[in-house]
């Protein structure tokens, strides 16, 4: 959720739920460091070596049930040794690589894995008749282990298998055989193994290439994120920078927040000091929210402000005719489902006079201490191309003391875990407790309450609080 926007200072300085707006322009986003390729698959690497050697920590052992099922008597306790010595190397290696980060030499614990392992088959083979012995297949299953679990290079597979390979010849050669080797089952073992490790090499250097093509895919869309980002935090800033700053207007005080539901909202109000001397005071809300919203409350914040400020007289209905008709045109023109629910208010020394289709206005009379609904009665704009005969202007009198809140369905539609709405109901309490303090203070007020009822925010929430203060000294002395 991006920081809000708040149009009125609290005497302690801003809401503590609400930055200001500044002056500043978009917030900077911090630049974030791309790893290299290199640093990527040392990464990986790191982490599947933690794999393979929780595999070798579970599977080393459990090979000792088939042992005791095929292998000699005597033979057992021996193999179980080699187990046990292998085991409890694997572990100190896992401990030490959970310990360790990644670095470029992370591709060493795949050679020591494979030496420790490879190294305990190839002594069992030893003690089975050596080169006669099949127990050699089980070199197969450590050289697929190895050589497809770690994203290493190509040629660490095929050094990996190669050291592998002449290991087991080293070992059947030194330690001495007392059955002669037979040649036709040694360049078969030799063969197989040699098969495995080309096809492993193969695959990993296929799985390699995958794996260069996901990391720059990954960067590219790192990278359209960042930049997507940056054009939404410039989108962001437009749209706070175009809400009003000014604290009072003549015979008014005024506070104003905006809180969007995402990084660029759809709710909009302003308050404008025209170059006649007329003072309006506008509301609204997009269907939705989202940059989509945004744009379109923009559109409808710079209508306002042009139709307004550039003639004099005009009344609300006639600021909402000529809007609706340029809003219409543009929002067909982006192909949006979108409309606009809006109320303008001209304020004048002694009352206002509003048109327009949004949230009912609750009112606060400071004579009689209660508060009052006044219904709006209108039409959304953007969905028909004239609503000139759709609007009409209501006048309503302001006394001193009395204060106009004005809100979106944020607001009341804000729903806590149960379900339940905030409501008009709970809006008037808070209303009602606050009214006789500062503008700015009946905002705060107002909004904690309703973030503290609801459960999550999902639409954009917006609150204006207007109290009169007294009579313009203009229209004093026009009188």
């Amino acid at each position: 959720m991006m920081p809000a926007a708040t149009s009125a200072a609290s005497p302690s300085g801003s809401p503590a739920f609400a930055a200001p707006i500044t002056d500043r322009g978009p917030t900077a986003l911090a630049p974030i460091e791309q790893p290299t390729i290199d640093r990527y698959l040392d990464a990986l690497i790191h982490d599947w070596s933690k794999t393979l050697t929780m595999l070798g920590i579970t599977l080393v052992p459990l090979f000792f049930v088939l042992d005791v099922f095929m292998m000699p008597r005597d033979l057992l306790p021996r193999f179980g040794i080699y187990r046990l010595t292998c085991v409890v190397i694997i572990v100190a290696q896992h401990m030490f690589i959970r310990l360790t980060r990644p670095s470029p030499r992370s591709f060493l614990h795949g050679y020591f894995f494979m030496l420790v392992v490879s190294f305990m088959i190839a002594l069992m083979t030893t003690d089975l008749g050596g080169f006669n012995s099949t127990y050699y297949a089980g070199l197969n299953l450590v050289l697929i282990a190895v050589n497809l679990l770690l994203p290493w290079k190509p040629i660490h597979s095929a050094i990996n298998s190669l050291i592998t390979i002449l290991m087991y010849v080293g070992l059947n050669l030194v330690i001495h055989q007392e059955q002669p080797t037979h040649g036709q089952i040694l360049i078969n073992n030799l063969y197989f193994l040699t098969s495995t490790g080309i096809i492993s090499t193969s695959i990993n250097y296929v799985k390699q290439k995958l794996i260069v093509q996901e990391f720059h895919l990954r960067t590219d869309l790192k990278a359209a994120r960042d930049a997507l980002w940056g054009e939404m935090e410039v989108a962001k800033h437009i749209q706070t920078a175009l809400l009003p700053r000014m604290h009072e207007v003549p015979g008014y005080k005024v506070a104003a927040t905006m809180l969007p539901a995402d990084e660029v909202g759809g709710d909009y109000y302003d308050i404008i000091e025209t170059a006649h001397g007329e003072t309006w005071l506008c509301v609204g809300d997009v269907s939705g929210h989202g940059v989509e919203s945004g744009l379109i409350m923009m559109m409808t914040q710079t209508s306002i402000f042009t139709v307004v400020d550039r003639d004099a007289g005009l009344k609300p209905s006639e600021v909402l005719g000529s809007v609706n008709a340029v809003l219409k045109k543009n929002i067909s023109r982006l192909g949006a489902d979108r409309y606009v629910t809006c109320m303008a208010i001209k304020l004048e020394p002694e009352a206002m006079t509003f048109a327009g289709k949004h949230q009912d206005v609750l009112i606060y009379r400071a004579r009689t201490g209660t508060a009052e609904w006044i219904t709006m009665d209108g039409v959304w704009l953007g969905i028909v191309d004239d609503i000139r005969g759709l609007l009409t202007d209501d006048r309503c009198p302001i006394e001193v003391g009395d204060v106009i809140l004005l809100f979106t369905d944020g607001v009341t539609e804000a729903m806590n875990a149960r379900r339940e709405l905030f409501g008009e109901e709970r809006l008037r309490q808070s209303l009602m407790r606050v009214a006789s303090q500062d503008v700015d203070q009946i905002v705060n007020t107002v909004v904690k309450d309703v973030r503290a009822f609801m459960h999550k925010q999902k639409d954009d929430l917006t609150v204006v609080a207007v109290k009169r203060v007294g009579t313009p000294a203009r229209a004093v002395a026009a009188a």
